[in-house]
């Protein structure tokens, strides 16, 4: 007769216990996985929101291409566990997301590598419920990463919970500081002078609810509020339990000072203005994928930023970015799910909702510089790991991988699919309907930020080029411009394609007050494009036109 191991006979009886006795929702056989499994156990507590319970967790991962069984030992982590239920509105959903700190047997938090990650403490499984693709965030993420910034790193994997199968999860790093996360200074309660005293910090922008509480109110209101809405700064690291009033001041009246500079005349000022205070590529990488995702969350909650000591470069930094399951066209209120439109608009598209934008980023804007960078980031990345063929094909990769089996599994445990959850746009009938739409979004998207981004950009001073016509359009042969400037100037004329490359530049001097030049335009092929005039002083126009056969 085969013999059992404790560990095996107790699995046996999670497998059974799970095949035949799942209360709630759809009934689901769960053995074996070809992704890493998960299993939790309360010993019979009751999982709440704050404080975190103590709990036993393994995690099984045989390695790429092997498959995972129930039966198999836990090989990844074996231990203790702190665990509480987190999020904000999330948590009227009945598939919980938690927040994971690992522990000894003596109640001391231990690092691990969970999953091939960087050996950390804190972590959270989040649960896609009513982002029905299921990997909303985890192509955000990914996105954030693509432009060489740290966003937290990802694992799919499957979550037993008390013996209940629970479906699929993303196991992700918490936002911290640590060298593998958000790489800053430790700020321990006795630093409170000199440079120590200047970083590390991260704050927050958010609602109260789902840690946090305790900071700051920005002097300046959100522009177009309804009501008395106000911006509202939490500390994050040091957390509210242990940073100490010097460091509360610090942080505030850092932040203070920078918004005080970006508010005043002289807030574009190369060293006294704006810039001294902040990362101003940090800020738009910030925008450029918050704005790609249209995630109607952006700059007001779950905003996150940081600052390094004064000695390490001291500048504010937007991100790192999170929460984006409500991005990607997956919000049917406000900025809608639709894949026109700047979520920066928010205040004025809904003025009545409680947590509002900032005035920074329209302040920002005004800032040619700070608009020819974003123009140009913009291209770099459209060039590269924003094509796309190149997001297409990670989405296409992550669907193969949950559609071997587990969303069959989750959506038997969860069957919301055909089903309106708060609060989607689209309602596909089936996982590969939500996945196809998410694509087709995107493609939409990308194409409609092509348009804006040079028209938000290029908001020039007129007193240098006071017109510009382009014409025709379509063109076929040659394209006619005339441009008419109050001072004599070189000027470039450059063409973009829709992907933002450079494909024909043309220079001219300007002798007289009004110019007409004609681009041969034969060699390119039909499709969009986008002319910009380029003064000798630095100052821009652009124009879009089509090329037809």
């Amino acid at each position: 007769m085969k013999s059992y191991s404790t560990k095996s006979l107790l699995v046996l009886l999670v497998v059974f216990w799970i095949q035949y006795s799942l209360p709630g929702f759809g009934q689901v056989t769960f053995t074996s996985s070809n992704l890493p499994i998960i299993v939790i156990n309360t010993n019979g507590q009751t999982i709440v929101d704050d404080p975190k319970i103590v709990a036993d967790m393994g995690i099984i991962d045989n390695g790429a291409g092997v498959r995972n069984n129930l039966t198999d030992p836990f090989n990844n982590y074996s231990g203790k566990i702190g665990i509480e239920i987190r999020g904000s509105s999330s948590q009227s959903f009945p598939k919980k997301q938690y927040g994971i700190e690992l522990r000894d047997a003596a109640g001391n938090d231990v690092d691990a590598p969970l999953l091939g990650m960087p050996s950390e403490e804190d972590w959270v499984l989040f649960a896609p419920y009513n982002d029905k693709s299921l990997m909303r965030d985890v192509l955000a993420y990914k996105l954030g990463r693509d432009q060489g910034r740290y966003a937290p790193r990802t694992r799919f994997c499957e979550l037993v919970l008390n013996n209940e199968y629970m479906g699929v999860y993303v196991l992700i790093e918490k936002i911290k500081r640590d060298n593998n996360r958000v790489d800053i200074n430790k700020l321990d309660p006795d630093e409170i002078s000199g440079n120590s005293l200047t970083g590390g910090y991260i704050f927050k922008i958010d609602k109260s609810t789902g840690g946090g509480g305790d900071g700051w109110v920005s002097e300046y209101p959100p522009p177009n509020r309804s009501d008395n809405q106000t911006i509202f700064f939490q500390y994050e690291v040091p957390d509210q339990d242990e940073i100490v009033t010097q460091q509360k001041n610090y942080i505030r009246n850092y932040v203070n000072e920078f918004e005080i500079t970006l508010k005043g005349s002289n807030y574009n000022h190369p060293e006294l203005g704006y810039a001294k205070y902040i990362d101003r590529d940090s800020f738009i990488d910030y925008w450029i994928v918050n704005e790609v995702s249209k995630n109607v969350d952006a700059y007001r909650l779950s905003t996150f930023m940081h600052k390094q000591r004064d000695s390490d470069g001291g500048k504010l930094y937007m991100g790192p970015i999170w929460d984006f399951n409500l991005g990607f066209g997956n919000a049917n209120y406000c900025t809608n799910g639709n894949p026109e439109g700047f979520v920066t608009e928010f205040n004025t598209i809904c003025p009545q909702d409680w947590w509002l934008i900032p005035f920074w980023w329209s302040r920002l804007m005004d800032d040619v510089m700070f608009r020819q960078r974003l123009s140009q980031r913009w291209n770099e990345l459209r060039a590269t790991k924003y094509q796309t063929s190149t997001i297409h094909n990670y989405i296409d990769s992550v669907y193969q991988v949950l559609n071997q089996e587990a969303q069959q599994r989750n959506f038997q445990r969860w069957p919301v699919l055909g089903e309106y959850v708060w609060p989607n746009y689209f309602v596909g009938a089936t996982y590969l309907e939500e996945v196809s739409w998410l694509k087709e979004w995107i493609r939409l998207r990308m194409e409609w930020l092509d348009l804006q981004i040079p028209e938000i950009t290029s908001a020039e001073s007129k007193q240098l080029i006071s017109r510009l016509e382009v014409f025709p359009i379509p063109a076929v042969d040659k394209l006619y411009v005339q441009v008419a400037s109050l001072r004599d100037e070189s000027l470039t004329f450059m063409i973009r394609n829709s992907m933002g490359q450079s494909v024909l530049i043309e220079q001219r001097n300007q002798s007289t007050d009004v110019i007409d030049h004609d681009i041969d335009i034969r060699s390119l092929n039909a499709g969009i494009y986008f002319l910009t005039i380029l003064t000798s002083s630095g100052n821009y126009q652009t124009r879009k036109f089509i090329k037809s056969d």
